[in-house]
């Protein structure tokens, strides 16, 4: 089996491992997740954009667990990447900084001296500030740095607005009408190479629309630019597919966007993170307690919203289901954590199977912007992560102790 299924017994496993089995060798609140479902849907990708050259630079924001950087590294991925960080650990997993590129639109002057000296792919630079300062950098490393320059095409991604990043009045990238100029001001600079254009419009997206009219869009720009004696070598059309119901799969997403840029002799570089890692997570949490409480059910699990921000920092919705087999009786409840604030609710009024304490509980969907974006608010220590591969399950990351915290403090 793949991913998450029910196995005969009805009990909820991962790759054929029930769930309820890694609870008790590892405790939770825990994240899970399948390597067979992310390697299906890496090589998914891959396979929609076999018709061109192209690189699928995976988003390590979305998850970047090194057990699974270094899987991706051997499937051949490359990174797009957001800080030092990160372009240190993607190296650190096997991907080689030629199929690396950099993205963000607050990169620091030692960010940028990592990747000129590693010698990644590309930066995608966000303005011109960003591109003379590279200049500068490779200057005095004495270096030349290859950049692609980050448009902003004013296109509505149709999504929740804190991940919508192709409008006009957001402040990812550079108005895609004044790129031209960019291109030529940037041409007379000695130590930057303009190799590319970039857009991406915001992430969940669920309609091939916007993703059309991105690549349109950036076509268009790059026939301009070659028309004006620009040397292009790749075209990255970003990321941002979505998951769950009514999203487009990787071969609708290549349709989406390819035939706008059939013709272009440029490598296309596409960016997923959520719709490689996103489906193949779960965070599994234990029910301390059910709450009733003037006509209103409260479910409350020993995971919060520092385990998993999402629900209250974009309101995203996850399904939750019980572990066990167990189907009736029903009751409608809200599944909320442990921490100190009303934001901290996984689910309201949802229709489930009345839990009872003990009982383990599965939030789908969580393989991206899950652990990534935990804290230690309320001083709670981290989960640990757990990636099944090959048959077996393995601590990807060991659950954070009090003394692991404690280690940074200053008395």
């Amino acid at each position: 089996m793949t991913g998450f299924e029910r196995g005969a017994d009805g009990r909820l496993t991962c790759d054929g491992l029930p769930l309820s089995d890694l609870a008790e060798r590892f405790g939770t609140p825990l994240y899970v997740y399948s390597w067979n479902r992310i390697e299906e849907r890496f090589r998914s990708f891959d396979g929609a954009f076999a018709g061109v050259p192209h690189l699928i630079c995976y988003a390590a924001k979305a998850n970047s667990s090194l057990a699974i950087l270094k899987r991706l590294a051997s499937l051949g991925a490359g990174a797009d990447v957001v800080s030092g960080g990160e372009l240190r650990l993607v190296m650190e997993s096997g991907i080689p900084a030629e199929r690396i590129v950099f993205s963000g639109v607050g990169k620091t002057d030692d960010e940028l001296a990592l990747g000129i000296s590693a010698g990644i792919l590309a930066f995608n630079a966000e303005s011109e500030r960003e591109i003379e300062k590279i200049e500068a950098v490779a200057g005095r490393l004495g270096k030349t740095a290859r950049v692609a320059l980050r448009v902003n095409p004013d296109i509505d991604a149709r999504s929740h607005p804190y991940i919508s990043t192709g409008l006009k009045h957001n402040k990812f990238g550079v108005d895609i009408a004044r790129a031209p100029a960019i291109f030529e001001k940037a041409a007379r600079l000695p130590h930057v190479r303009m190799t590319g254009i970039q857009a991406h419009i915001g992430s969940q997206i669920l309609e091939a629309g916007p993703l059309s009219e991105s690549a349109r869009a950036l076509a268009a720009l790059a026939r301009r630019l070659a028309s004006a004696g620009a040397s292009l070598e790749t075209i990255d059309v970003g990321g941002g597919l979505g998951i769950g119901e009514g999203a487009l799969t990787p071969e609708e997403y290549a349709a989406a966007a390819l035939p706008a840029l059939a013709g272009l002799p440029q490598r296309i570089l596409i960016e997923p993170g959520r719709a490689i890692a996103g489906p193949a997570g779960v965070l599994l949490t234990r029910v301390l307690y059910v709450k009733q409480e003037r006509g209103k059910t409260f479910v409350v699990a020993d995971a919060g919203m520092n385990d998993l921000l999402r629900p209250a920092l974009y309101e995203a919705i996850h399904a939750i289901e019980r572990v066990d087999a167990k189907t009736e009786p029903r009751i409608r409840a809200d599944v909320v954590g442990p921490v100190c604030e009303t934001a901290d609710a996984f689910a309201q009024d949802l229709d489930m199977v009345c839990p009872q304490e003990g009982d383990l509980l599965a939030i789908r969907d969580t393989g991206a912007y899950g652990f990534v974006m935990s804290s230690n608010y309320n001083l709670r220590l981290r989960a640990a992560e757990v990636l099944v591969a090959d048959g077996d399950a393995r601590l990807a990351r060991r659950r954070e102790t009090f003394e692991d915290f404690i280690r940074l403090e200053q008395s």
